[in-house]
């Protein structure tokens, strides 16, 4: 129901075959992974009670990104291509959410 009334997230995911085009020659390869990924995103002040929702122990109001939302996703691939953009910037590593 939230996601119906969320204003969409535009930033935009890369996609898959851009990203295999900038691995191409590459030599090196490795993977990480954000623990907690979406959780690492904090919601807003005053902006918790539009992610509420109601659980048999009372109305919850989410301090932090979680699955389901819809902007997740852009929101997330936004935060780490900012933290990581020198790297990125130049073509040490590719990031995608």
């Amino acid at each position: 129901y939230l996601n119906s009334w969320t204003t969409k997230n535009a930033y935009p995911l890369p996609l898959i075959s851009d990203l295999m085009m900038k691995l191409k020659g590459a030599k090196c390869f490795t993977k990480f992974d954000v623990l907690k990924g979406y959780n690492n995103v904090r919601i807003g002040d005053g902006d918790q009670w539009k992610a509420a929702f109601k659980t048999k122990f009372g109305l919850y109001e989410p301090t932090v990104m979680f699955f389901g939302m819809c902007n997740s996703p852009a929101t997330f691939q936004a935060m780490m291509d900012h933290i990581l953009q020198g790297p990125k910037d130049r073509n040490y590593i590719i990031v995608y959410m």
